[in-house]
């Protein structure tokens, strides 16, 4: 009886280990590769989503159906982006046509890959005008944009749902940022980064309301 990994030996060779267990993507088909990156990428477990990508055979049986699947491509980029490979990323995005379902999320990897990319170059964090200046530089590829205009680089209807949320919580804790992450296309990082300036920016109107208000009730006369 062989130990357990292991399988038994032959006369003259050695042990040779074997798989704890197998990955039966030989037998997947191209739906059901889509429907485990679909279901992966919902979950947003990056790490089990890249060993998925990664375990699949490269002499799939139907390789170049599985290289053109929306499903696979855009798991092939979310991982990208999530690795730092930047330059794969774009290339995804550049060489394939995604439908519109698909174009929220790819902007926002599309814009944030390029901002943290001149960060890294400039050494400093992108203010307001260096991130027009590189949405300038780096439009988004037709492949992954409708032609829909944008204000403040995010859709109305994506600035809509964030109001909303802002509402009923303005400090949401990272679960309820990675479910408006995927409600909006953005990542968790943009939006936090969404909510951290709204409170900011309605701080400094209340600052500014509790002057006026001050200036009101001590020094009417300075209003005439």
């Amino acid at each position: 009886m062989s130990a357990a990994g292991t399988t038994p030996s032959n006369a003259n060779g050695p042990l040779v280990p074997a798989p704890i267990f197998a990955l039966p993507t030989l037998s997947f088909s191209v739906s059901q590769v889509a429907t485990v990156c679909e279901t992966l990428e919902e979950s947003g477990d990056i790490e089990r989503l890249a060993r998925f990508l990664w375990s699949l055979p490269v002499a799939h049986p139907n390789i170049q159906e599985l290289n053109q699947s929306e499903a696979v491509l855009r798991a092939r980029a979310i991982v990208a982006f999530h690795s730092g490979h930047y330059r794969e990323l774009y290339a995804i995005l550049e060489r394939h046509k995604f439908t519109k379902d698909s174009h929220g999320k790819l902007q926002a990897m599309w814009l944030e890959a390029h901002y943290q990319e001149a960060e890294k170059l400039r050494g400093r964090p992108l203010g307001p005008v260096d991130k027009y200046r590189v949405r300038k530089k780096f439009p988004l590829p037709r492949t992954i944009w409708d032609g829909e205009q944008k204000t403040h680089c995010f859709k109305e209807r994506t600035r809509s749902l964030l109001r909303e949320w802002y509402l009923q919580d303005p400090y949401p804790n990272p679960g309820k940022k990675r479910e408006l992450a995927a409600a909006t296309g953005l990542t968790p990082t943009q939006v936090g980064n969404w909510f951290k300036n709204r409170r900011q920016r309605d701080r400094a109107a209340a600052a500014k309301n509790r002057c006026v208000i001050n200036l009101i009730l001590f020094f009417p006369e300075r209003l005439f």
